[in-house]
């Protein structure tokens, strides 16, 4: 089963939209629709960063919007600007509420709350900004690295999250990568998986964090098998939605 939110985005543009979680979500249906959005950017520039904040106060509002930011930011830069790796990560390429922001900002910034981003999740970036550290989650949720699209062959597909929905968005999105992303070989013992857990081992809790999520997200025993990483495949996928 897959969640699939379709956002009125044309009624959005009626007026400023004051909820701007929905403006996330609408900027993202626009993207991927190829609709204008111009107007969409605009108001997330201008909106208030006093608002902002007071706006994205919990954990799952903060992922909700983040997420979809993120989602529709990469395609916007790889298609509108034409940016590519690393440029398209470390450039402070966009505003919100008056933030210059990058794509690494709001992953590794905001989304993983502030982790350096070549320590495998286990240490905190000490240079980041007060504001960063204002907008960032208070814990870290390994499932956004199963929402994440960075336009590569390998990343899991874009999806619409909303905050009423999320726990079960964020859990089908994990469940359908890794059916997707595993091979089981059983008779020697050995997972296959993807390369995305050790990037961020420590965001997954270890060796015996990823065992555990196999346990509880797919309902199967590893704890005996070997855990091998696939090779990830940036072989450019841009537009690839959850259908």
């Amino acid at each position: 089963m897959r969640i699939v939110i379709q956002v009125p985005y044309k009624l959005l543009l009626k007026e400023k939209v004051k909820d701007i979680i929905a403006l996330s979500e609408a900027l993202l249906y626009a993207v991927k629709l190829q609709n204008e959005y111009s107007d969409l950017l605009n108001q997330l520039e201008v909106f208030s960063k006093h608002d902002l904040e007071c706006t994205l106060i919990s954990n799952t509002q903060k992922k909700a919007f983040w997420i979809n930011i993120y989602n529709a930011y990469f395609q916007i830069l790889r298609k509108d600007h034409g940016l590519v790796k690393p440029d398209i990560y470390r450039k402070k390429s966009f505003v919100i509420a008056g933030i210059k922001l990058s794509l690494d900002d709001v992953e590794h910034g905001i989304l993983r709350k502030y982790r350096y981003k070549y320590s495998l999740g286990f240490f905190q970036n000490i240079f980041a900004s007060r504001t960063i550290k204002k907008l960032a989650v208070d814990q870290v949720d390994y499932r956004i690295h199963f929402a994440l699209n960075c336009g590569a062959k390998s990343c899991p597909p874009i999806a619409f999250y909303t905050v009423d929905l999320l726990e079960q968005q964020l859990n089908m999105a994990t469940i359908n990568f890794l059916e997707s992303e595993t091979e089981f070989d059983d008779q020697n013992r050995v997972v296959y998986t993807t390369a995305l857990f050790k990037w961020f081992l420590g965001d997954f809790g270890g060796m015996s964090g990823i065992r555990k999520i196999y346990k509880t997200q797919l309902g199967k025993n590893v704890d005996s098998y070997q855990i091998k990483f696939k090779e990830y495949s940036w072989e450019e996928e841009l537009d690839n939605y959850v259908d």
